[in-house]
């Protein structure tokens, strides 16, 4: 499998798992990923983030929406 191919995977699974630790449907945990840069920087530190687990990743993704000051639930709108 090729590098995109692999990027392409992991943020699929990441929204996967951002939708089930969420309490929501996966069009809403990828729209918040989408808005906040998520998927972008997944592609970026793809050559760091495909060395740790998915929730090893997970957790530095919600790292980055704290530090922007995101209220997960306000923002999915539950």
């Amino acid at each position: 499998m090729n590098e995109k191919s692999q990027i392409v995977f992991m943020q699929a699974r990441l929204i996967r798992l951002a939708a089930k630790k969420w309490n929501t449907d996966i069009q809403k945990a990828n729209a918040l990923m989408n808005q906040y840069g998520l998927l972008d920087l997944i592609e970026d530190c793809f050559d760091t983030f495909h060395t740790e687990g998915d929730n090893a990743v997970f957790y530095d993704l919600e790292m980055v929406l704290k530090n922007k000051g995101v209220d997960i639930v306000a923002a999915l709108g539950a």
